[in-house]
């Protein structure tokens, strides 16, 4: 399963794409931080993201996307920016046809090191072991997109594979 993780950010948009399995150690295939320039305007800025992460899905060819969660922040105008990139980041998923799974950054961190209370050094230095790479993803957008993606195969994966199984046995049963 190949899937395209993303850590939605208006002024830093991490993307990682990661291949794997269920409960195996998976593959890295690339990853970026999509930029935009905080003084430019917010139509613009979110058309820059539109587009980079639709060429990132068509270069990179994912089977699903999954997405952090926009949880509450203390800054409105923050939490504001990453909920519109957020927004713009499950509409490529869909607008590819794929499936996209949002999870809460607790979900993320739970999955790749435990504690759902980890920092973020300890997420980039699962990430790091997890994924056997000799250095770490830098910045963190990006491991924490990695992690995003390690999140869904682990977890989401476990879940699609756990419906297919019940849809076969369904069909089985009502083949005889």
């Amino acid at each position: 399963m190949r899937v395209l993780g993303i850590d939605p950010g208006l002024t830093r948009c991490g993307v990682g794409v990661v291949e794997g399995m269920p409960g195996r150690p998976g593959k890295l295939i690339g990853y970026t931080v999509v930029r935009s320039d905080p003084d430019e305007d917010i139509s613009q800025r979110l058309l820059h993201l539109d587009r980079t992460l639709a060429t990132l899905v068509e270069q990179y060819k994912p089977e699903s996307v999954a997405v952090e969660r926009v949880f509450s922040q203390h800054n409105a105008r923050t939490v504001m920016g990453t909920a519109q990139a957020s927004g713009v980041a499950i509409l490529a998923g869909a607008r590819a046809g794929l499936p996209v799974r949002t999870y809460t950054p607790s979900e993320v961190k739970a999955a790749v090191t435990g504690s759902g209370t980890a920092d973020k050094a300890q997420v980039t230095a699962m990430v790091t072991r997890l994924l056997k790479l000799s250095a770490p993803p830098k910045p963190a957008d990006a491991a924490d997109a990695i992690a995003i993606a390690i999140c869904h195969i682990w977890r989401g994966g476990t879940r699609a594979l756990q419906q297919a199984a019940v849809a076969a046995a369904a069909a089985r049963r009502s083949s005889r």
